[in-house]
């Protein structure tokens, strides 16, 4: 898979699926994110299931996921991704940081959680971290 215009060709390229049911979210998270050479949003997905299907295919290795959605919630999403690809990184995304959603998300394996509210600098050195 090639990689857009302006990122670097070298191996060091973050690839990233987001995975969020509102598509305006999605978009801002992807047009501030592919603002860095060295990340790459290969996809995107609106709920749990679609989210598998492209982690099947497009193999990333962090995949940014929200907590709440249709047909398969982030936390059960989190906790079959972590048992079928190990090494993909789920880093979720919330609201609230007092979420119990977000504790169960870290025990079904997700690296780390942000709030939403986070800034653009800060988000990309999470994904680079995890």
């Amino acid at each position: 898979m090639d990689l857009p215009d302006g990122h670097s060709s070298r191996g060091d390229v973050v690839k990233i699926l987001l995975v969020d049911d509102q598509r305006l979210l999605r978009e801002g998270l992807r047009t501030l994110l592919e603002f860095y050479s060295d990340l790459w949003v290969m996809g995107e997905a609106g709920d749990g299931i679609q989210a598998e299907s492209l982690i099947e295919e497009l193999h990333p290795q962090v995949v940014l996921m929200d907590l709440r959605m249709p047909r398969r919630d982030g936390v059960e999403t989190t906790r079959r991704i972590t048992a079928r690809w190990p090494d993909v990184a789920v880093l979720v995304l919330t609201t609230y940081d007092d979420d119990e959603l977000v504790f169960q998300s870290i025990e079904a394996g997700a690296t780390g959680y942000l709030l939403k509210d986070v800034g653009s600098d800060a988000l990309a050195e999470a994904v680079r971290a995890a």
